[in-house]
């Protein structure tokens, strides 16, 4: 067996692209993409009719994600993942408008909800927008998490599933501490992940814990058995063409406590500002989505 395969025994795989091809070839269970995927996916032959077609009309970046997304769900047995537009990422009740709105164009195009997960950014707003579309049975997925708080946050919500960042995590040290990284166990992406982890598993939180962002497999395999792992193409690739054998990384704890107590806003934003990688990649990822959002409508104005 290769990696890939022994990771698919463990851990639901997630494909991190808008490449059909990759898709069809990979075989994931999942797919996710968001602005930046969106907008390389604009670019291919594949999607070249679709894009002459969406040019100039009204919500046509949203029609585009829906159309992508709904030729992915086709070639995966699960969920396929699909964004917010990040400039809303401070507005709870816009949030759920257009999650309701991207719902609905999913509809109308013979994709259930259930197939469906909608990317919000894990800002105390979109969390807050999260718990909501929750109790009217649209699941959501919750990115650009890089701190405790948020994932404690998130959890409090009931949210389906959360998308910390390994990689991004990782890069911030890189860039602004002395750190250094000899092995995965040191990562302190790969650590954030596994932290998170054992409080849902300790506690009892059903959110789902999906790894994202990784920069080397060897982040990947030092998460295995994480309840799932989006990966992108060339990662899962190369996992495919490794043999050698993938221990288990991360096991359910064999104790269980009651769950802790909800987070305050208060605390919520105090601890986001204590963390200056959090409060620094947060903003900065929803900055470059914005940009990659801004991009695609002009590529289809």
């Amino acid at each position: 067996m290769t990696k890939l395969d022994q990771l698919a025994a463990m851990s639901t795989v997630v494909a991190d692209t808008g490449d059909i091809d990759a898709i069809a070839q990979l075989k994931p269970v999942d797919a996710t993409t968001n602005p930046s995927l969106l907008l390389k996916a604009a670019g291919l032959e594949r999607f070249a009719e679709d894009v002459s077609a969406l040019k100039g009309s009204q919500n046509a970046a949203d029609e585009f994600a829906v159309r992508v997304g709904s030729q992915i769900v086709q070639l995966v047995p699960g969920v396929i993942s699909t964004e917010v537009d990040a400039r809303l990422s401070f507005d709870t009740d816009q949030t759920i408008a257009k999650a309701e709105s991207l719902i609905d164009r999913y509809a109308k195009v013979g994709v259930d909800s259930s197939r469906v997960l909608i990317k919000i950014a894990s800002t105390w707003e979109g969390i807050r927008a999260a718990a909501e579309l929750e109790k009217r049975g649209i699941h959501c997925n919750l990115t650009l998490l890089f701190g405790f708080e948020q994932a404690r946050a998130c959890a409090d919500a009931g949210v389906f599933l959360i998308s910390p960042f390994v990689g991004r995590i990782t890069d911030w040290y890189k860039a602004n501490t002395d750190i250094s990284i000899d092995s995965p166990e040191q990562d302190p992406g790969v650590q954030s992940v596994r932290r998170i982890y054992t409080h849902y598993k300790t506690h009892g939180y059903e959110t789902v814990v999906m790894g994202a962002s990784f920069r080397n497999t060897g982040q990947i395999e030092a998460l295995a058995g994480c309840d799932r792992l989006t990966i992108a193409p060339d990662l899962l690739s190369e996992l495919g063409q490794s043999d050698g054998d993938l221990p288990r990384a991360l096991v359910n704890p064999s104790e269980r406590e009651a769950a802790t107590d909800p987070i305050a806003e208060s605390e919520f934003r105090f601890e986001h500002n204590e963390s200056a990688m959090a409060s620094e990649k947060l903003a900065d990822g929803i900055r470059r989505f914005v940009v990659d959002q801004r991009k695609l409508e002009d590529a289809l104005a």
